[in-house]
């Protein structure tokens, strides 16, 4: 499945989750429900993987945590904040690198139609220096 298709498909059930709870829960019930879609349409789903920071050759546990990665190839940051900052992006930019992960979704649920609560990244040369 290429990338594009797959990132379709995530954000499909982004939207069917979206659709059923609405904006306002909790950010970790958002990522409860779509890890089950998720799961439901038969990808590989890790939940909270603990992302280490490597700092001089050496392992540091900072208690860095990807909220999902689908198919070990997208990374998804979920948010159920006002707007999407540029912080934010920056953060999975952050875990993208650390993980060597070359893409990403963020998804804020904390809107009223999903469509202007998604980023999607790309690792490139020009942002993962």
């Amino acid at each position: 499945m290429s990338v594009n298709d797959l990132t379709y498909n995530i954000l499909k059930c982004a939207y069917t989750v979206h659709s059923e709870l609405g904006p306002g829960l909790l950010e970790s019930a958002y990522e409860h429900a779509l890890a089950f879609e998720l799961i439901e349409a038969g990808f590989e789903v890790e939940t909270q993987k603990a992302l280490p920071l490597i700092y001089k050759g050496s392992k540091l546990d900072c208690g860095y945590r990807i909220d999902l990665l689908v198919n070990r190839t997208v990374i998804i940051e979920l948010k159920t904040v006002e707007k999407i900052l540029d912080i934010h992006k920056a953060q999975l930019l952050s875990y993208m690198k650390l993980s060597n992960i070359k893409y990403g979704l963020l998804i804020n649920f904390n809107v009223l139609s999903l469509k202007n609560g998604i980023e999607r990244l790309i690792l490139t040369p020009k942002n993962s220096a």
